[in-house]
């Protein structure tokens, strides 16, 4: 008995979509910013169709907002932001990329992507430091230390140090 091979059904909205980035951000004072590239790949054996939908679409221009990435191949969707004001700082936005089949109608994936407007690079970039220094100050770090000859010191003693925003004090040092 001959077996046929059969692709699986493809069940509507669960196949992966691969997008990249997954975060847009602008910036007002940055022009450069205010037209980014998203990235979409076709890792699949079969063409798709794609559309871009977007939960504030006055705000953008989507070039090419539909079309078709060939199978194993990638497309680049070009977005600007039309209305950068600041009441807009801080917001965010939704863009949704849904992918079907070629000569399929029902959508068979999807991936959100979100997009923020934001005052300044610069001042971003001061934030992201000031949240990097904070999460890496608020882990606990462990401290082995072992006696060297000549030298005084507790045997195998550990050191917690727990802080948050603000550099140690040395009543934020336990000995354990």
């Amino acid at each position: 008995m001959h077996q046929q091979k059969r692709q699986p059904e493809l069940v509507e909205g669960n196949l992966p979509v691969f997008v990249f980035p997954t975060e847009l951000i602008f910036y007002a004072d940055d022009q450069s910013t205010h037209k980014q590239v998203l990235t979409l790949y076709n890792p699949y054996e079969f063409a798709l169709k794609f559309k871009v939908l977007c939960t504030t679409p006055n705000k953008y221009v989507v070039v090419d907002a539909a079309g078709a990435v060939k199978p194993q191949c990638c497309v680049d969707i070009v977005i600007r932001h039309r209305d950068v004001r600041a009441c807009h700082y801080g917001v965010i936005d939704k863009f949704r990329l849904q992918v079907s089949e070629q000569s399929q109608r029902k959508a068979l994936g999807r991936k959100e992507v979100i997009a923020t407007l934001l005052p300044s690079a610069k001042e971003q970039q001061k934030e992201e430091e000031e949240k990097r220094i904070k999460e890496h100050l608020t882990e606990s770090v462990f401290f082995e230390q072992s006696c060297q000859p000549g030298c005084w010191c507790l045997p195998r003693v550990l050191v917690m140090l727990k802080y948050c925003s603000s550099p140690p004090k040395p009543s934020s040092l336990a000995i354990i």
